[in-house]
């Protein structure tokens, strides 16, 4: 594992301007907005202690129940912040323009949050699914002291990765070994000899857990800024799986390869259409009309789902803030770019051509 990769994930830091939501202000003239550097593995409700204090006294009277919202789209508070960055800022905006809200929470869009607990819940409940991914038992994650457990939440809090690392070893949560280190240390070690690797792929395998978030555009952009904004979570597919990491002699797994294991629909080698399908014989005709317009109607869904497929485009793919090349090993994508809750949080943009079905 490169400990520099992870140590600067874990220093990633976005520029926030966050502006206090004008139906909230009661003071003339109306606060400025506050300028904080927020932590890419937080989360947006951690920040409360610094923004409370700041827009305090121009609030009008009433129980606060913070949220924000980016451009009118209220922002999921359990998502970290890097994550909701990369994925409603293709073309990144420094800094990032939010407004925060101290009333009127929107229970139909998120739900409930109490604060650091909320968070502090999520998180773990989050540790655990990851933990039975990999494992198959969330025994070590339940079994935490009470001590460990604070000190890793603290850990997170913070950004000090050398705490993390300590409580999180007591875990065992081992993915799969960075084969690119494998090759480098492999390379080294042949120098004194032939000079060449004999390099076998993966050394170990196992089930990543994967959080992918997909974005589907039909309009085509060359520029990142002309992307068009995302304002409802109808528009972004949120994908749950693991990755099964699969081996072969001499190759090695890559996030290409793991992007097709995720999104298959998007990498089909199906042929549009199949000249070699059986046709019907004449015993075969003799369907009722129904069932015969039934049959077309799904045959032609079936040749506009492939025409959709086939023509799809990845316009972009971006962990941790940046957009890694696709031969990449996955393996060092995993080790180095995960979050401390052991989930690989990926954003996505796909352009699907609108296929005319009149």
């Amino acid at each position: 594992m490169h400990m520099e990769a992870r140590k600067y994930v874990w220093e990633g830091a976005i520029p926030l301007q966050i502006h206090l939501h004008e139906s909230e202000v009661t003071t003339l003239p109306p606060p400025p907005p506050a300028l904080i550097l927020a932590p890419r593995i937080g989360y947006l409700p951690l920040l409360v202690g610094l923004i409370k204090p700041y827009f305090g006294s121009s609030l009008p009277p009433g129980v606060d129940t913070i949220w924000f919202e980016y451009k009118g789209l209220p922002l999921k508070w359990y998502t970290p912040t890097g994550v909701l960055f990369d994925l409603l800022c293709p073309e990144p905006e420094r800094p990032w323009n939010l407004t925060v809200h101290f009333r009127g929470y929107p229970v139909h869009v998120l739900i409930p949050c109490e604060g650091e607990d909320s968070v502090k819940w999520s998180f773990i409940n989050s540790l655990k699914e990851a933990a039975y991914i990999i494992n198959g038992n969330c025994k070590n994650v339940m079994n935490m002291s009470q001590s460990d457990q604070v000190e890793l939440w603290r850990s997170v809090m913070n950004g000090n990765l050398e705490a993390y690392l300590r409580v999180s070893s007591k875990l065992k949560l081992v993915t799969v070994e960075d084969d690119y280190t494998v090759k480098l240390n492999s390379s080294s070690k042949s120098q004194q000899g032939t000079g060449e690797t004999d390099f076998a792929g993966q050394v170990k395998t196992g089930r990543i857990p994967v959080r992918l978030y997909v974005w589907s555009v039909s309009e085509d952009f060359d520029d990142l800024e002309d992307a068009p904004d995302i304002d409802c979570w109808d528009k972004i597919s949120f994908i749950n799986r693991p990755v099964e990491v699969r081996t072969e002699e001499g190759k090695c797994f890559t996030l290409h390869d793991a992007i097709k294991t995720l999104l298959p629909e998007y990498f089909t080698d199906k042929p549009l259409f199949n000249d070699e399908s059986p046709k019907l014989e004449d015993e075969e005709m003799n369907l009722s009309s129904e069932d015969a317009g039934s049959n077309k109607n799904t045959e032609v869904e079936e040749i506009l789902y492939e025409h959709v497929t086939r023509n799809a485009e990845i316009k972009l793919v971006r962990i941790q803030g940046i957009e890694p090349k696709l031969e990449i090993p996955f393996s060092w994508v995993v080790n180095n770019l995960m979050n401390p809750d052991y989930f690989l949080y990926m954003c996505i943009c796909v352009r699907v051509p609108e296929v005319n079905t009149v």
